[in-house]
């Protein structure tokens, strides 16, 4: 008798022309996307973690939100965060989470979780171009601009 198991499917799903993506030449550019693409109501509320997703050129392939926490922090699992780049075989980031109590300041648990992702990153030969901290009326701190990344 022949086993049965189940089938694992893999796919991306480009729904904007290329020739239309917009292409990220600086953290001002990513962090005016990435602020539009938020969910205002609850910025100032709940912590969310995101993934902006780059082709070669640093177009947007997607924006992608890896999670949502609580008022102080978010869990970023980065077993699903590789699985959604590798499936759309970006070869560069933009990570960003959101402060709620609009400080824009890297915290201690922000460095470490930026470094892990970019060890982890380099293994797959994949850059990750900056970290932003974007808060409710659209500020934001780069890490890039920095000098921490």
């Amino acid at each position: 008798m022949k086993s049965k198991v189940n089938e694992i499917r893999v796919s991306y799903q480009e729904r904007i022309k290329s020739s239309s993506w917009h292409q990220i030449t600086s953290s001002k550019d990513a962090a005016r996307l990435l602020y539009e693409n938020w969910d205002n109501d609850n910025i100032g509320l709940q912590e969310s973690f995101k993934v902006m997703l780059l082709n070669n050129n640093n177009k947007v392939k997607g924006i992608y939100l890896l999670s949502k926490g609580g008022i102080t922090g978010t869990v970023v699992d980065l077993r699903i965060l590789f699985a959604v780049v590798l499936k759309s075989l970006s070869v560069a980031l933009i990570l960003a989470h959101n402060h709620p109590s609009g400080t824009l300041k890297a915290s201690e648990a922000d460095k470490q979780i930026t470094d892990k992702i970019k060890k982890a990153a380099a293994l797959f030969d994949i850059k990750v171009l900056d970290h932003l901290i974007i808060v409710h009326n659209g500020d934001f701190y780069s890490f890039a601009d920095n000098k921490i990344i």
